[in-house]
């Protein structure tokens, strides 16, 4: 669940990143959807918001999907940064009650202090936190340290791409009702999170690794197995995270189907694969999703 966040809180990541060094460029082949009918054409591509640099996969099929597009439809269009910090000041904190650490169950408060440590954030710091932000937290923070970069990430090239080419863009859902459904859980579901996210830290590197590697190689088969191993922990917030808003996607693509033109949709790849994906919702509307060979 930790690799399938969603936009608004790999945004925070930009807060850990040190700058990005020039490497070698190595070709990545990412999956890539469409849904036709007589006059309108929607691309589906699954996204990883939040990768390492020198991968190359905007071009080849991706490129040519995207140049043929009207417009872009992203997760959410990233606000600007004293916006965004707003938005958590006032959704994150808990400023009265129990502190975060009291809350942790009791054989777990060595393992998130030394998880915060590893990527020097002190866990009095998150204190007055809830604990879906601590459990976020650990997450962005650790992934600059692991050789990911924001500034890589799927979205900010198809972004940057859209203002080039004048396309316009807009978002799927804002950032306000991403961090509403972290907000928004049971106190006692987001201690689970945490926990979770906790017990998992030493080994996030490897999985995500593991995701981007399915991912470049264009094999969603691969990256839903892994991931639904990463859900076996929650399910309950996999059902928030994932697949009721795969539902509501799926719905917005069917009445987007009723105007022409050319969309190209570019969401969390893990959305698009495994049990309940968006294709699997895109069917219930007598939709069909068809994979692009490039």
């Amino acid at each position: 669940m930790r690799h399938f966040l969603p936009c608004a809180m790999t945004a925070l990541a930009l807060l850990f990143a040190p700058a990005a060094q020039a490497q070698e460029v190595k070709d990545a082949d990412p999956a890539l959807w469409v849904i036709k009918d007589a006059d309108t054409t929607i691309y589906l591509f699954g996204t990883v918001h939040v990768l390492k640099p020198g991968l190359g996969w905007f071009d080849e099929g991706v490129k040519a999907a995207f140049d043929k597009s009207d417009e872009l439809m992203l997760e959410m269009v990233e606000p600007e940064p004293a916006a965004m910090q707003g938005l958590i000041m006032k959704t994150a904190i808990s400023p009265e009650g129990p502190t975060l650490t009291e809350k942790l169950p009791a054989d777990k408060r060595d393992a998130f202090g030394k998880a915060l440590a590893d990527i020097g954030v002190p866990a009095a710091a998150l204190d007055r936190f809830d604990p879906w932000f601590a459990a976020v937290t650990l997450t962005v923070a650790g992934l600059p340290k692991l050789g990911y970069d924001p500034e890589s990430g799927a979205e900010r090239t198809l972004s940057a791409a859209a203002k080039t080419a004048n396309k316009p863009v807009a978002g799927l859902e804002t950032a306000e009702q991403q961090l509403g459904y972290f907000d928004t859980l049971p106190e006692a579901l987001q201690v689970k999170y945490l926990v979770s996210t906790v017990d998992d830290y030493p080994r996030m590197g490897a999985t995500l690794d593991k995701m981007v590697a399915s991912w470049s190689a264009g094999d969603p088969e691969a990256l839903g197995k892994t991931m639904n191993e990463e859900l076996s922990d929650t399910p309950e917030i996999a059902k928030v995270l994932l697949t009721d808003r795969n539902a509501r996607w799926a719905e917005w693509i069917g009445k987007r189907m009723e105007k022409p033109g050319t969309v190209f949709i570019a969401v969390g790849a893990g959305h698009l694969a495994g049990p309940g994906s968006v294709q699997e919702q895109l069917a219930k509307h007598k939709l069909a999703a068809t994979r692009v060979a490039y």
